[in-house]
């Protein structure tokens, strides 16, 4: 079996291990992408070419044109949750499977937005901005967590996780998602609207789909109280950023914490990151040893079985993975 491994070298050292590497060695020849830059269509197909499997990083496109010049390849192997820039319909039109990893990063996201909950309660990134530039602090009061409400916008697993490490703060727990199963026992399900109103932190965790697109706006903002707190630690296609920018400038937010934006790879945009009321940090929700290792090693779990002929557990197309009976035949 030939693969190819698309991340760049400081990719590779972030997310994809030595270990997850040495194991994907033993499936087969493993081809690295030696340009130490994001590959394209033309130059992923270059490299890929005679490949049976790509395994890719998630900011690697697949577009239509990609699978219409690689005869050989069988799967498209994403080592990641989001696979928005790949084409699956192209994919499956030639039949190729496309898989995906699974959320690894459940308890690392929730852990990192308590620390920005704490932060933006008791403004520590200022202080120690302040401190490190040689200024003194402004002393000021600052937000008990306990007894505070916090509204969870999107509550899958990340959700239901912060929720639980919330509980045990003794905060009161509002969440909106439109299953009602994934509202866990002890917090309030509850409308949007309901939720922006009534919370004085919003940590935003929903899935961007078009639907989603800028579900902050400038009416949502407005409908959370004066002095409230906004967290986004899901896509900055999720917050429209003029109007974040334009409730923290009139002092209706108190602050904001950003790990994702509009920036390349879903960083913080400069323009918001930059601001004096928000604490942003550089797209590491889920850039933990623990949580890259998992993700990592699905991939190697799904090549596999690929090299078995079996279809992966988390294909997201297996009616039109045709090519699969290539690898069986082996």
């Amino acid at each position: 079996m030939r693969i190819l491994l698309t991340h760049t070298p400081d990719a590779r050292a972030r997310y994809y291990g030595e270990a997850a590497l040495d194991e994907l060695r033993r499936l087969g020849e493993v081809r690295l992408n030696p340009t130490g830059g994001l590959l394209d269509a033309g130059a992923l197909a270059a490299l890929a070419r005679d490949c049976d499997v790509i395994v890719s990083d998630r900011q690697t496109p697949a577009p239509a044109e990609l699978f219409g010049k690689l005869p050989d390849l069988v799967a498209f192997v994403r080592c990641a949750m989001d696979i928005r820039n790949v084409d699956v319909a192209a994919a499956s039109a030639a039949g190729i499977v496309v898989t995906r990893a699974s959320a690894g990063f459940v308890a690392s996201v929730a852990e990192l937005a308590v620390g920005l909950l704490v932060d933006l309660a008791r403004g520590t990134s200022a202080a120690v901005a302040a401190y490190r530039s040689g200024r003194a602090p402004e002393i000021r009061m600052g937000v008990q967590l306990a007894g505070s409400t916090l509204g969870i916008v999107g509550c899958g697993a990340i959700g239901r996780r912060l929720a639980g490490f919330a509980a045990a703060m003794g905060m009161k727990i509002l969440a909106f998602d439109p299953d009602p199963d994934a509202v866990p026992a002890g917090v309030e399900r509850t409308g949007f609207e309901s939720l922006l109103g009534r919370s004085d932190f919003v940590v935003c965790l929903a899935a961007a789909t078009p639907q989603t697109r800028h579900m902050m706006g400038k009416a949502a903002f407005a409908a959370m109280p004066r002095g409230a707190f906004f967290v986004n630690l899901s896509r900055g296609e999720l917050v429209d950023e003029a109007a974040l920018l334009a409730a923290l400038d009139a002092g209706h937010l108190a602050g904001a914490a950003v790990d994702v934006g509009m920036a390349p790879d879903q960083m913080p945009s400069p323009a918001v990151a930059a601001h004096p009321g928000v604490v942003a940090t550089p797209h590491i929700g889920g850039l933990t040893p623990a949580a890259v290792s998992h993700q990592a090693f699905d991939t190697v779990r799904q090549v596999a079985a690929l090299s078995r002929g079996e279809m992966p557990d988390l294909a997201v197309n297996p009616e039109s993975a045709a090519r699969l009976a290539r690898l069986r035949a082996n």
